[in-house]
């Protein structure tokens, strides 16, 4: 591995592995999480050999317990956002008060690799954000074994505030490590970060600006809502533009308005540049940086908020890309879960009791529900095939009751958080098509047992999404999100 002297203008883009090595997720496991592992394999096989079914039938009830826990949960917090403004709202005349002398210096990151067919409409969407030019520095982050994007950027050769930053090529090859470089590369006051295909509101700097003025010190980040500019393209995107909704729009406030560690969306994150940089960047080995980062911002004390306003991005509507890009963001899910619960009673202290659960919840928890999914599903087929008694005996009253009450809840949440997310956003015409979300958690469990294989044999492999798949690459944004149709 490369030391920080191996790199040009001693930026380490590694600094977090070579400072905090226990917070970075160049290891799947440490030694103590794999005798923790070994043991529990150990006891879990004796107690097999003793009493087998009192074992299955004691991880069925822990799993449905632990199921109705998580759904419950959810629906708490999402509730919690139902007719109130959780996000940090900035009204007109506020934005119209900032005078341009006066707005800090702002750096915008974006990295890009193998992206030369969405340069130009990148290029042209950061042009329309309302802030002086001369204010800006925008890196376009760009790989150096990427000629075809280099290139394009060279013949498009925009100018300022438009600049590349060549990513020297080594491993890790991810995001996180190239968004370091930008990041120590920089003397701005605040920094934001936008993915490939993003179209971000016109005033939204000026409403982060305006956002951190009035939130308190310890505020170094606002995550903007994201949403979706093609999502009547196709029934997958119309579910993934549901689910946005539900996640950007409720479920992040809901965590926001109860003081809990925030998992950050991969974009559009404003950050304050030196407790960004005091925090050591991004995880260059976690596939989900953003999820890491807002945690480990929490543990230090630091918080987040929901900025009201949205980035528009392109929903992916390939089923297999789809899965591909799922499965990347649930790996680093676990990556961030088990980076964090390796010395678990440290983070409670860091956290509390209260956040302590929901990062249990959020982090943890629906993973642990979409592995399970096929699991139950598989149950639930064979019983009605068999009506095996084994199966019987593993549902006592008292558990065929809680287990009947978990099926009923947790689709019933499901559902209901798809509608409610549509509703928010004023996509009535979409509410017909989240009343058939369970068919989606097919989806979202095949992704979840890809990415879990995918822990063990390729941890830190960054399966790229594809990008412009959908015609007029976001031109009639405008058109497309404008409310109900």
């Amino acid at each position: 591995m490369p030391s920080a002297g191996a790199f040009p203008n001693g930026i380490d883009p590694l600094r977090i592995l070579h400072e905090r090595p226990e917070e970075c997720a160049d290891r799947t496991l440490t030694r103590a999480q794999l005798i923790v592992l070994l043991l529990a394999l150990i006891g879990a096989a004796v107690w097999a050999w003793r009493d087998g079914f009192s074992l299955l039938l004691a991880a069925n009830a822990l799993a449905i317990i632990f199921y109705t826990a998580q759904s419950l949960y959810k629906f708490h917090l999402v509730w919690r956002s139902l007719g109130r403004h959780a996000e940090v709202p900035v009204t007109p005349a506020e934005i119209a008060a900032l005078r341009d002398e006066d707005l800090p210096r702002y750096t915008i990151l974006l990295p890009l690799y193998r992206e030369s067919e969405v340069l130009a409409q990148l290029v042209e969407a950061l042009r329309a954000l309302d802030y002086p030019a001369q204010k800006l520095d925008v890196q376009i982050l760009l790989e150096e074994d990427d000629a075809l994007t280099r290139e394009a950027f060279e013949r498009l050769n925009p100018g300022p505030p438009f600049r590349a930053v060549i990513v020297p090529d080594s491993l890790p090859k991810t995001k996180p490590k190239a968004c370091n470089y930008g990041l120590y590369a920089t003397d701005a006051d605040l920094l934001v970060i936008y993915d490939a295909e993003d179209r971000p509101e016109p005033d939204q700097l000026k409403k982060a600006v305006a956002a951190f003025k009035k939130l308190p010190q310890r505020t170094i980040c606002l995550q903007a809502k994201l949403n979706y500019y093609n999502q009547r393209q196709n029934l997958l995107t119309r579910w993934f533009t549901a689910e946005y909704s539900v996640w950007f729009d409720l479920f992040l406030p809901g965590l926001t308005a109860s003081q809990a560690p925030i998992p950050l969306g991969g974009t559009s994150n404003h950050f304050k540049v030196p407790a960004l940089q005091e925090l050591g960047g991004w995880d260059p080995f976690n596939v989900t940086e953003d999820c890491d980062l807002g945690v480990r911002l929490h543990k230090l004390g630091y918080r987040t908020a929901v900025l009201d306003s949205t980035t528009w991005e392109e929903a992916n509507s390939d089923w297999l890309g789809w899965i591909r890009q799922r499965s990347r963001w649930v790996k680093g899910y676990l990556q961030t879960y088990l980076v964090h619960m390796r010395r678990p009673w440290q983070l409670l202290r860091s956290l509390g009791w209260k956040d302590f659960f929901s990062f249990q919840m959020t982090i943890g928890g629906s993973l642990v529900c979409f592995l399970l999914n096929p699991v139950y599903w598989a149950i639930t087929a064979l019983w009605f095939a068999t009506h095996s008694g084994l199966i019987a005996a593993l549902f006592p009253t008292w558990l065929y009751v809680l287990g009947s009450l978990c099926l009923f809840v947790a689709n019933f949440v499901f559902v209901y958080l798809g509608v409610a997310g549509c509703m928010q956003r004023k996509y009535y015409d979409l509410v017909k098509y989240a009343m058939f979300f369970p068919l989606y958690w097919l989806l979202m469990s095949v992704g979840a047992w890809k990415a879990f294989a995918q822990l063990i044999t390729r941890p830190h492999y960054w399966e790229k999404t594809e990008h412009g798949l959908f015609p007029d690459g976001g031109a009639s944004a405008e058109e497309d999100v404008g409310g109900p149709h």
